[in-house]
C-alpha cells in the first residue's frame, strides 16, 4: 500500500496553501503516496481558485474518510480560520492554526493514521502571537513527541546529509562534538534509513579539519579525539560507517552513489553541498522523533511578499512529499 502522507498547511497567510494545491496536481505524486492535507478546507479552496486548479476540495473529519482520488484534494478540515484571512500579514489566528495543524498531524502519526508528516512553512512571529513560543517546527515536534535527541537531515535527489551540530557558531560547534554525539548521530542515520527500507545503509563521516586532519598535519587532533571513537563504536555494532573523510571529496563521492548519507560536522559543511545542487530541490527532514515519526519540510519560508499571487514555486513541496514517501517507515 502507498503510504499516507499528512501535509500540514502551514501559515495560511503565506504560500503554503498555494504550493500544496500546485504540488498535488502532479500525477506522479499520486502514484507514490496517498496525500491528505491537515488544515482549513475553505483556505485550500481559495488557493485552488488563485492557481486555477479545478481539483475538488474534499472535507473529511478523519483520515479513513479520504477518497485519495485524482483531481480530489482530501482535507482534514480543522476550520480554524476566517475565509477572508489577509495574505502576507502576521496574524495570531494563522499562527495558532499553523501550530494546531502540526499538533493534529503528530496525533495522527502516533495513532498510525498517517505514515509521515510533510510541513508547509509557518511564520514564527505569527505563531508567537498565537500563543505558541517555539523557534520552529522541529522544536514543536520534539515537544509534542517527548523527544530530547533528534537531528536535522537535508535531502536532495542525489544527496542526504545529517548534522552533528547545526545552528551554533563554528567554534562552539567544534566544542560540542564528542565521541558520544558522533556515535549517536551515526546510529540515528542508520536507524532512519533502515526503517525506510535500506539494507545496510552506507554512512560516510566528514572530517572537521581540511583533509580530515591529514594525520595531524591540520588542526589539533580533533578527528582522533572527537570522531574516531564514535565511528569505531558504531562499526563494532555492525553499522556500515567509515571516516573521517575529507569533506571536499566526500560529498562528491556520496552524490555519485558511494554513500547513502553523509554525516556533516557543522551547519555550512552540510548545507552548502546540498543547496548548490539545487536549492529548489532541497528538503529539510527531522529525524529521531519518538515513535519513528518522519517529518519533511520545504526548504523555504512563508514568502508573505508573493502570497496569493500564483507565483510561488511548488518544486520544494514536491521534493518534500517525495522525501516523506522515501523515508516513511516501511511495513505499515
Amino acid at each position: 500500500m502507498k503510504p499516507i502522507i499528512g501535509i500540514t498547511m502551514g501559515d495560511a497567510a503565506g504560500v503554503g496553501p498555494e504550493i500544496i494545491v500546485k504540488a498535488l496536481a502532479h500525477a506522479k505524486l499520486r502514484e507514490l503516496c496517498r496525500p491528505v492535507v491537515i488544515g482549513d478546507a475553505k483556505i485550500l479552496q481559495r488557493a485552488a481558485q488563485i492557481v486555477g486548479s479545478h481539483a475538488e476540495i474534499h472535507r473529511v473529519s478523519a483520515v479513513h474518510e479520504a477518497l485519495f482520488q485524482e483531481d480530489v484534494i482530501d482535507c482534514l478540515d480543522m476550520d480554524l480560520l476566517p475565509a477572508d484571512l489577509p495574505f502576507g500579514e502576521v496574524s495570531a489566528a494563522a499562527g495558532d492554526a499553523a501550530y494546531q495543524f502540526v499538533a493534529k498531524a503528530v496525533e495522527l502519526a502516533q495513532q498510525g493514521d498517517i505514515h509521515a508528516i510533510c510541513t508547509a512553512p509557518l511564520n514564527k512571529e505569527a505563531m508567537h502571537k498565537g500563543g505558541h513560543h517555539y523557534p520552529g517546527h522541529t522544536e514543536i515536534l520534539a515537544h509534542l513527541t517527548g523527544t530530547k535527541e533528534y537531528s536535522m537531515m537535508l535531502s536532495s535527489p542525489e544527496l542526504k546529509v545529517i548534522h552533528l551540530t547545526t545552528h551554533v557558531g563554528l567554534i562552539q560547534a567544534i566544542e560540542m562534538i564528542t565521541p558520544e554525539l558522533t556515535y549517536s548521530i551515526v546510529k540515528l542515520a542508520h536507524q532512519t534509513l533502515t526503517r525506510a527500507g535500506y539494507t545496510a545503509p552506507r554512512i560516510g563521516v566528514c572530517g572537521i579539519n581540511p583533509h580530515a586532519g591529514e594525520n595531524g598535519l591540520f588542526g589539533n587532533g580533533e578527528e582522533e579525539e572527537k570522531l574516531v571513537p564514535g565511528i569505531e563504536k558504531a562499526r563494532l555494532e555492525g553499522i556500515h560507517v567509515t571516516g573521517p573523510h575529507p569533506a571536499d571529496t566526500l560529498f562528491f563521492r556520496a552524490a555519485r552513489g558511494d554513500f547513502d548519507v553523509v554525516v556533516a560536522c557543522y551547519h555550512d559543511q552540510g548545507h552548502g553541498p546540498v543547496k548548490v545542487r539545487g536549492i529548489e530541490a532541497g528538503v529539510n527532514i527531522t529525524v529521531g522523533l519518538k515513535g519513528g515519526i518522519i517529518r519533511t519540510s520545504v526548504d523555504h519560508g512563508t514568502a508573505f511578499d508573493i502570497a496569493g499571487k500564483n507565483i510561488a514555486d511548488e518544486r520544494s513541496m514536491i521534493e518534500a512529499i517525495r522525501a516523506a514517501v522515501e523515508l516513511a517507515p516501511k511495513g505499515n
